[in-house]
């Protein structure tokens, strides 16, 4: 099934590897159709991670960069959409020599360049896949059979995993193998026999079920490997290691390594174990309902980085998600907010919750309560003073209300041809721009210097007509983009904490190095836990 925990795994089966000494990088590969991930809604995919050089792609990225505590680029993502596109273009500049161009082998061997070029351009010992969807879907065959191919070419340099969900019925309250025994069934259907596979469930696996599996997967007992549920997947590398998965893959590989420095890896773990004083911050979205449900998924970089920041402190994160409707429905529920110790507004696109996020946005400001703006969430706190400080009641963004008499943030000039004529697929302004910070501000504080890269993903900027206007009602704006005179960090004078940036500083936070912006907002929530 979908988020089993495949990108979990390829992150701390790759910290494993990564701690014995080899170089490794990891590939993620999706089954649809769209090009890159930029146009998929994230209620249903989850969050669009943008890399440093500006590919918008699958969440997994980050999950990679987070446990890798690397930076990936474009050469580790690819789409099914991506892989078509390339292969007609080869076709239409006659790159076959006029061969009939075939889904198999052409497709294939697409997939299979892309991953020798991942290896060959970031130098490394592993190149980690990730197949997308679940085994048995006709979406991601094309991508079984690449992998068919690479191993029946080399089968010494190539090796196959299945992760594989085990359930247990409450009514029956014993765990199932036959889905996984399913799955392996249907991933040999596809010409391919998994070297190990790896068991999530909601608890470890015993005996009986490792010989079952063992029996009709037909792999050996050792190498059936329990993932169970933990508290922080950050636990995963040392569950996998407990049960010699490193060792277990080298070996199939004829590799040996001596080294192992999980240690620090260890100590980071028993850091978030020991982190016992609690700090409640509230991330105030859109994108959280889907059906009945409520999908933290897209919003996991911000998440993740929170939670970091807070370990960092020795505090233990207490997230809740608020969904911005609910203050538009009822406008004095804002008043929940003060239960909180800092409140986080994310990014976002579109019209649906947004005059919610400005009443919480209103309230925190007026209400000391420490306040992180993320994009969207730096524009709309922009809109927010212009209203509420500097009397500019119909203030407003360009995209959702074009014809505001006063319009705060405006279209990127860059951006106006592409939205007119509808170029929306990869053209926003996406990837790593360079921002100086003012000396002395909150920014330059935390960064410890003045000069800053961030990525970024947004058509839509502070439009600077208007910053004379609000700096005198108490809005520095401390971050410049010098190329293109750009506004990119907004502060508030006179506040505990109320910073917006226009990037995503989300997506370049560590577990063992969290993001200055997102550690200097804890610390201020933390002080103002205390206050409460």
């Amino acid at each position: 099934m979908s988020s089993v925990g495949k990108g979990i795994s390829v992150g701390a089966i790759g910290k494993i590897l990564q701690t014995r000494g080899f170089s490794v990088t990891a590939v993620k590969i999706d089954p649809y159709i769209n090009v890159d991930a930029g146009t998929m809604n994230p209620t249903e995919h989850g969050e669009v991670f943008v890399t440093n050089d500006g590919d918008e792609t699958d969440q997994d990225i980050g999950n990679y960069e987070r446990f890798l505590e690397s930076e990936l680029s474009s050469v580790n993502y690819m789409t099914q959409g991506r892989i078509y596109q390339t292969v007609i273009e080869r076709e239409r500049n006659l790159e076959y020599g006029g061969k009939c161009v075939q889904v198999i082998p052409h497709i294939p061997e697409e997939v299979i360049n892309r991953l020798h070029r991942a290896a060959d351009s970031t130098h490394s010992d592993f190149v980690i896949v990730e197949i997308g969807g679940t085994v048995g879907e006709y979406e991601n065959l094309v991508f079984l059979e690449a992998a068919r191919m690479m191993h029946l070419r080399d089968p010494k340099t190539c090796l196959f995993i299945l992760v594989s969900y085990l359930i247990i019925p409450h009514h029956i309250g014993e765990m199932k193998t036959k889905p996984t025994q399913h799955a392996a069934r249907s991933l040999n259907s596809a010409g391919i026999q998994p070297d190990f596979i790896i068991c999530r469930g909601e608890f470890a696996l015993d005996k009986p079920r490792k010989e079952k599996l063992a029996i009709f997967c037909n792999v050996l007992e050792e190498e059936i490997i329990s993932a169970p549920d933990v508290e922080t997947i950050y636990e995963l590398p040392l569950k996998f290691e407990e049960q010699y998965l490193g060792d277990k893959i080298l070996k199939r590989f004829n590799l040996k390594s001596e080294k192992n420095t999980l240690k620090k890896w260890e100590k980071f773990v028993q850091k978030i174990k020991n982190s016992k004083k609690e700090v409640k911050i509230g991330v105030v979205g859109k994108y959280f309902e889907t059906g009945d449900y409520m999908l933290a998924d897209s919003y996991i970089s911000v998440i993740e980085s929170l939670k970091f920041a807070c370990w960092y402190q020795q505090r233990k994160p207490v997230m809740e998600w608020i969904d911005s409707t609910e203050f538009e429905k009822n406008p004095k529920a804002v008043k929940k907010l003060e239960h909180y110790n800092g409140i986080v507004v994310p990014g976002g696109f579109g019209s649906r919750g947004i005059e919610g996020v400005i009443s919480a946005i209103k309230f925190v400001r007026e209400k000391n309560i420490p306040y992180l703006g993320l994009c969207y969430g730096m524009q709309l706190a922009c809109v927010e003073i212009a209203r509420h400080v500097c009397g500019l009641k119909q203030a407003h963004t360009m995209e959702i209300d074009p014809k505001t008499p006063d319009p705060v943030i405006q279209i990127n000039p860059r951006q106006q041809n592409n939205v007119a004529n509808k170029r929306y697929g990869g053209t926003m302004r996406l990837g790593a721009y360079s921002c100086v910070l003012t000396h002395g501000s909150i920014a330059a504080k935390a960064y410890g210097t003045e000069h800053i890269s961030e990525r970024h993903r947004h058509r839509y900027e502070f439009n600077n007509t208007y910053r004379e206007a609000l700096e005198k009602a108490g809005l520095r704006c401390t971050g410049i983009n010098p190329e293109q005179d750009l506004v990119e960090i907004v502060e508030l004078k006179k506040h505990p904490f109320f910073v917006g940036v226009q990037f995503h500083p989300e997506f370049k936070s560590r577990p063992q190095t969290p993001h200055p912006i997102f550690r200097s907002f804890v610390a201020a929530a933390t002080i103002k836990r205390k206050k409460i």
